[in-house]
């Protein structure tokens, strides 16, 4: 077998730099975006079928990413070589979606949040035999003690009275299995990214095919919302695309490792919001996971982002 390989030239420090601040960026804003996403669908109160509710999300999501289609070249940006890598991040990133709308009407906002960041552990785990990344000794040790704050959160012992431990069974591990799921998907989007596909074909393709998916499925047990839903479900569908096209061309930059923990930041916009919507008011411990989650983003921010230094 013919092991030779084209030789390309080192990145510069500066560009390297450059590109992994803007991969830290998009991330840093999907993250806000989503949490925000997230309220809608915790203000549906479970009134509605699941599927018909992740329906509506990509459903919505469609006129949104019509631009993105425009500035791609029209149709042309449909056409792919890896229609079963699309595959993969539609059925996992359904999957993922699902996990996480179905705990949002059972646990709270801030318990969901803890919880779907253990996908960051998974997504480690997974980039190393999968993606072929290294994990260096102080990226991987901070990945860890993010995942710390997590289990802070995520104990019995933790805030809202509804930490992990007491809560809906069956929507922790629906939102734990869902975790995982995002993880393959990001995987598969690094992967794509690799092998040349754009932004916009990973983005559109998934809109469309999902919406097909949960459309089979939500039609069967379709419950005709009011108009207040009506607008909830439209803003989810807009501000999930939002978030969606900024994480996806982070992750297209950036190596999923790095930008992983930078995830985080969500846990700050939704504890927040679950206080005053909902009164889940955090606790000590609460306080402290948060602290650790963003200290570990702040650290990796400085070692990998601001220093421009490779593992």
């Amino acid at each position: 077998m013919d092991t030779q390989t084209e030789t390309l030239p080192a990145e510069p420090a500066s560009d390297l730099a450059a590109r992994r601040r803007r991969a830290v960026l998009g991330v840093l804003g999907a993250a806000a975006v989503f949490s925000l996403a997230a309220v809608l669908v915790k203000g549906l109160r479970g009134e509605l079928p699941l599927a018909q509710v992740v329906l509506c999300r990509n459903l919505f999501a469609i006129p949104a990413l019509l631009p993105l289609l425009w500035q791609a070249g029209g149709i042309a940006a449909l056409r792919t070589r890896n229609p079963v890598l699309h595959g993969v991040r539609m059925l996992t990133g359904l999957a993922g979606m699902a996990g996480a709308f179905y705990g949002y009407t059972v646990l709270p906002l801030a318990t969901v949040t803890a919880l779907g960041f253990t996908m960051p552990l998974f997504l480690t785990l997974l980039s190393i035999p999968l993606l072929g990344e290294r994990v260096g000794p102080r990226r991987g040790l901070a990945v860890l003690v993010g995942f710390g704050g997590v289990l802070l959160m995520a104990l019995p012992m933790g805030g809202s009275g509804g930490g992990a431990g007491q809560g809906h069974l069956p929507g922790t591990l629906a939102v734990l299995a869902g975790a995982v799921c995002w993880a393959l998907s990001m995987i598969t989007i690094r992967r794509m990214g690799h092998a040349g596909e754009s932004n916009a074909t990973i983005v559109l393709w998934f809109a469309l095919g999902a919406t097909l998916v949960s459309g089979a499925l939500a039609l069967p047990v379709w419950v005709p919302p009011t108009p207040l839903q009506w607008a909830m479900l439209a803003g989810t569908g807009l501000l999930s695309a939002i978030a969606q096209v900024m994480m996806t061309e982070a992750y297209r930059r950036g190596e999923a490792t790095l930008l992983a923990p930078f995830e985080y930041s969500a846990i700050l916009w939704t504890t927040l919001m679950g206080v005053l919507l909902w009164g889940e008011l955090p606790d000590g411990w609460d306080v402290a996971g948060i602290a650790v989650l963003v200290g570990s983003g702040l650290y990796i921010w400085r070692r990998e982002v601001a220093l421009g230094l490779r593992r």
